[in-house]
């Protein structure tokens, strides 16, 4: 192949040279360094095409399959979570069931023998509250709070009103979340 190099015409003809050939002289023989690589075929392109294809569609089909089994093994676990989620609970527990069930099996009670094992059990009890942060809520004497505290009553009381007067069942938070409302007797104002 030759390669042409033109200049502008002018249209005196002055300056005008004559196509030249840059490769003058010279031969380019066929399969020379200089030559460019021979085209791939289109059956080879589509081949190649193919190959690439099938390789990402494997690919995919691999990591779909993979973000599947994770999503299976996080519904497992969370399955799993809900499922067991109270056993370290429970099992704490069972030692409180365990010394009430010794309390009642014994033949020869005093009601100071009694008395000295409920004493134990309780212990037992609000130790594994503790453990699992499990707080009682006493508010007698505070005033009364709806997110916290259901009230029973309202009685007239030298009290400050709205103020919690008595508590008839106490209530309980586990992580700071209101379990179980205290049930309370709520102050009013006495009619004059």
């Amino acid at each position: 192949m030759s390669e042409y190099t033109e200049t502008n015409v002018n249209p005196s003809g002055a300056g005008q040279s004559a196509p030249t050939d840059t490769n003058a002289g010279q031969t380019n023989p066929a399969g020379s360094a200089g030559a460019p690589p021979p085209l791939p075929s289109l059956e080879e392109r589509l081949e190649k095409a193919e190959a690439s294809i099938q390789e990402h569609r494997d690919a995919f089909l691999r990591a779909k399959a993979e973000s599947e089994n994770m999503r299976r093994r996080a519904q497992t676990d969370v399955a799993n979570a809900h499922k067991y989620a109270l056993e370290n609970f429970a099992t704490e527990l069972l030692a409180v069931k365990d010394s009430l069930e010794a309390a009642l099996g014994s033949d020869n009670v005093s009601a100071e023998n009694l008395k000295s094992g409920v004493e134990l059990t309780l212990k037992q009890l609000k130790a594994a509250f503790d453990k699992f942060n499990i707080v009682e809520e006493n508010p007698l004497q505070q005033k009364f709070d709806p997110h916290r505290h259901q009230a029973i009553s309202m009685v007239e009381s030298e009290a400050e009103p709205n103020s919690v007067v008595s508590v008839l069942q106490k209530g309980y938070k586990l992580n700071e979340r209101v379990i179980r409302p205290a049930m309370v007797s709520v102050a009013r104002a006495k009619a004059n």
